[in-house]
């Protein structure tokens, strides 16, 4: 997003001056052609222009694509584009030769913020587990279940789910909410009057004498969490660059386990406790995690790409100055950058502005929401619903409930270990590539368990079982967790980002209310009573999800927001987004001196 003045540091990479204009449609133009065609192209070129580098991957022939033409007749068709073309490309080109390191010390503010806004899903994992613990804690039964045979208290089935599902109901309400306030008052209100808004439903939930009334908060609750699911993504998409978005989005579902290890960390010192507090402590802590976050967010910036898409220019470019490094980042040529990727967003959904949710299913754009959409439900229905009954498996193998506590503290410990080692493994793989080798590993796992789930029960399959559950969320936490909200967060255009993740999270939340409805009866030996076997049901969602994954998701590793138009617009297939990164790869973008790219991402620290 941001680029760097030109000799602002010797560390960071520097910008060539020459032919700006000229370098990015020929960049592009094997987007329709096939390898053959830009081959022949090159030969053209070279024998047209004896002073090039005929092995260089970017020619200046006379041959033009359809692509080439495309972006060319953007500029004929907006007139204001022309001024924007150089400062822009600058930035775009800062963007692509910016190392990581060089990137945190050109704003660390902006790395700052996007971590107080993502903390809000730490308090929101936080809060949505709760409940599943608590149905095994005698006060809280004894408050709000009923009597049974004199042997103690009970929660239904049925109010089980619906406690848990009215949460994800009312998430589903908060995320459509949002979509509609966010575009209208910004994140940052959107995000501040939420987190208000949960406090007075957090009064509810204290409060509550009977379960009719705690159903009634869980409800009201969801819609601020489901305001949290998105915002987080799309802020930190918005104020960072292409370097560092990978790291910051993949950080929210280090978020989400953070928050959920507070949680059981709490609650392993209160489950011997009989009184009401067990459970009214914890309802009470979420006040103390949230009013620092209520401060923080009352002072964060505004997204500049939101300031700029509202026409607030001078704002944005405000916003932006609170993001850098003062005196380190060039501001104009960012500005441009934003301003020229919004106006071409908007002569491509010039139907209606590209800004409502009709919109995110028109034209390209229903491509990038049914990807966006896809990403999220894989989440759901690839097994992860049954890492939670780990500890299941362990009690029934003999585990105290203490011991099961400790159990769980440790899986989460494991999920960080894999969160952490997702990073590295995004800046060498890219997104497309780990997502479908974690699909892959999953589905093997599902199928061992479903195999050993098939064995007669005794205490060694138990334990084989939880430990493939445990060895399931190491391989989702590297893979699947974290690179979801890459992709989500990247696949939109800048306009739509927020209506589409929105979208997309829906689609999360309504196949969840599947999954939570089916797991229980799955495992259940009253009910549906598959036990392990439940591995080959998700053994075959794992597998239908990753067929679509590879003929569907593109890989967009590397592509600035522009780019990722590009490729939508021109109906690219999957493969023609990896060309088009590995393209950028052997060359310097919009310079066809490949030294002029940094040695390595920790470059220029």
């Amino acid at each position: 997003m941001i680029s760097t003045s030109q000799g602002s540091d010797p560390h960071c990479a520097t910008i060539s001056s020459s032919s700006h204009e000229e370098h990015l449609p020929q960049q592009m133009e094997f987007i329709t052609a096939r390898p053959a065609e830009i081959e022949m192209g090159r030969k053209h070129a070279c024998s047209h222009h004896s002073n090039e580098d005929p092995t260089s991957p970017i020619s200046t022939g006379s041959s033009r694509t359809d692509t080439s033409l495309f972006i060319d007749q953007l500029s004929m068709a907006l007139p204001a584009l022309r001024p924007l073309h150089s400062p822009a490309r600058e930035a775009m080109s800062s963007e692509r030769k910016m190392s990581f390191l060089c990137g945190c010390r050109l704003y660390p503010k902006a790395l700052i913020w996007s971590l107080v806004l993502s903390s809000t899903v730490i308090m929101e994992g936080f809060d949505t587990i709760l409940i599943f613990y608590f149905f095994t804690f005698p006060a809280f039964k004894q408050a709000y279940g009923t009597p049974i045979d004199n042997t103690g208290y009970q929660i239904s089935s049925k109010w089980q789910f619906a406690l848990t599902t009215g949460a994800e109901a009312g998430e589903i309400f908060g995320l459509l909410m949002n979509g509609f306030l966010a575009d209208r008052i910004g994140y940052r209100w959107t995000l501040f009057l939420s987190l208000v808004f949960l406090f007075l439903c957090i009064n509810l939930l204290f409060f509550a004498v009977n379960i009719q009334m705690l159903l009634a908060a869980e409800i009201l609750c969801g819609i601020p969490w489901g305001v949290f699911q998105t915002l987080s993504m799309t802020y930190a998409a918005e104020v960072v660059p292409t370097k560092l978005r990978a790291y910051l989005l993949s950080n929210i579902n280090l978020c989400w386990i953070w928050g959920q290890l507070l949680a059981t960390g709490v609650l392993r010192t209160l489950v011997n406790n009989t009184t009401e507090w067990s459970y009214r402590i914890p309802f009470a802590l979420q006040w103390a995690i949230g009013v620092p976050i209520l401060i923080s967010v009352l002072f964060a910036p505004e997204s500049p790409w939101w300031l700029m898409q509202h026409g607030q220019q001078p704002q944005a470019r405000k916003s932006l100055k609170r993001l850098i490094a003062e005196g380190k980042v060039n501001v104009d040529e960012t500005v441009a950058m934003m301003d020229y990727t919004n106006k071409v967003e908007m002569y491509l959904n010039r139907h209606d502005g590209g800004t409502s949710y009709i919109s995110a299913f028109k034209g390209v754009d229903c491509r990038r929401t049914e990807i966006a959409c896809m990403v999220w439900v894989t989440q759901q229905v690839c097994g992860t619903s049954l890492t939670g009954w780990a500890t299941t498996f362990y009690e029934q193998a003999g585990f105290d409930v203490n011991k099961a506590f400790d159990l769980s503290l440790g899986i989460y410990g494991l999920a960080i270990l894999g969160s952490m080692v997702s990073w590295y493994l995004l800046s060498r793989f890219g997104r497309r590539r780990l997502y479908i080798v974690g699909l892959c590993a999953l589905f093997v796992i599902l199928l061992i368990g479903g195999i050993i789930g098939s064995l007669p029960t005794s205490k060694g399959q138990l334990w084989t079982l939880g430990s493939l559950l445990l060895i399931l969320t190491v391989v989702y936490d590297m893979t699947i967790g974290p690179v979801c909200y890459v992709l989500v967060a990247e696949i939109p255009s800048t306009r739509l980002r927020i209506k589409t993740v929105v979208l997309a999270r829906t689609a999360y939340n309504l196949a969840g209310i599947l999954i939570n409805w089916m797991t229980p009866r799955m495992l259940s030996a009253t009910d549906w009573n598959w036990k392990g076997k439940s591995c080959f049901f998700f053994a075959g969602t794992t597998a239908f999800c990753l067929i679509w994954c590879y003929y569907r998701l593109p890989e967009t590793f590397g592509l600035s927001y522009l780019e990722i138009d590009i490729l939508f617009e021109k109906k690219a297939s999957v493969s023609k987004f990896h060309e088009l990164r590995e393209r950028l790869r052997s060359v310097g973008y919009f310079n066809i001196d490949s030294n002029e790219r940094p040695a390595s991402d920790w470059a220029g620290f």
